[in-house]
């Protein structure tokens, strides 16, 4: 009994730990969310998902206080937001910083979350642990990070935290359906480096709506692949339409780099991209054939 005495006493004080950089994101209509305190200079993190309104956002502290948030800038395809608190709330200490190294399935973790005034504390196990893998959005996360934990209301933009109550990443139910997983602190560093100096990730535009489709046999062969992307739709005034796509048309490669999926296509469609006129291979009337593209930029 004395060692279930002893496990209950640490965990608690886990959560006392860790729940000190865990605040209440007030930027939706219904259900706070929560987010973590990044940096000392006011700069908290949350889930972009659950920023609904760019003003009047309010954000709960550890002590019960609630102070205004500006937002600095959010990224979709990593579902991560930047907000800078006002006043002297800015001097918040931040979350104690842990990382992946050495992290296994099975290892136990708890996802911290502040969605009402106090911390609330769900505690589970990494329940998958992987290499870097792409969003919906085709944009790289570090590792696949995929704790087994219960969910509760305003969960998203909640720590992932260790046994010694250290941040190993941002916990969201907005990039997978039905699954919640861990933004790891490497992608969070990488992605609010930019969204502090620009406010957005610029990503490239191309105004396609694409479906991977199997090539026949006698056009796999003079394509060199077996899969491409085929164009749905091509949007108005986009950067496709200019290019000369056109619906049916089946994109093979773009600037020389292969497009099997949708999400590889948005991977190619990088920042270094836009402005630039690219050479995009394609099928037409079953002959490959080559166009050359500009690039866009998304808004």
């Amino acid at each position: 009994m004395s060692a279930l005495t002893d496990f209950s006493k640490d965990l608690a004080a886990i959560v006392e730990a860790g729940g000190r950089g865990v605040v209440r994101v007030e930027a939706r209509r219904r259900f706070p969310s929560s987010g973590i305190v990044w940096s000392a200079d006011g700069t908290v993190i949350t889930a972009a998902h659950t920023v609904e309104r760019e003003e009047e956002i309010r954000v709960g502290l550890p002590d019960g206080s609630a102070v205004p948030a500006t937002l600095v800038g959010r990224d979709p395809s990593t579902d991560l937001a930047m907000l800078r608190l006002e006043g002297a709330a800015s001097g918040l200490a931040p979350a104690p910083r842990g990382d992946t190294d050495g992290l296994r399935v099975g290892h136990l973790v708890m996802v911290l979350g502040r969605p009402g005034r106090t911390v609330r504390a769900t505690l589970g196990i990494v329940g998958a642990f992987g290499e870097a893998w792409r969003t919906p959005g085709g944009v790289e996360i570090d590792h696949y990070l995929q704790p087994d934990v219960g969910f509760f209301p305003g969960i998203s933009g909640g720590a992932l935290v260790d046994t010694s109550g250290r941040v190993l990443g941002l916990y969201t139910v907005g990039l997978r359906r039905r699954t919640g997983v861990a933004i790891p602190s490497a992608t969070i560093d990488r992605v609010s480096a930019t969204l502090s100096t620009h406010g957005k990730i610029r990503r490239g535009y191309l105004g396609v709506e694409p479906r991977p489709v199997r090539l026949g046999p006698e056009v796999e062969q003079s394509a060199g692949q077996r899969t491409g992307l085929l164009l749905l739709s091509v949007e108005k005034d986009s950067p496709a339409l200019k290019g000369g796509l056109m619906v049916g048309d089946i994109l093979l490669s773009l600037d020389g780099r292969e497009v099997p999926l949708p999400h590889d296509l948005l991977a190619a469609l990088s920042d270094e991209m836009i402005g630039r006129a690219v050479s995009v291979r394609l099928i037409r009337g079953g002959e490959v054939r080559e166009v050359s593209v500009t690039i866009g930029e998304r808004t």
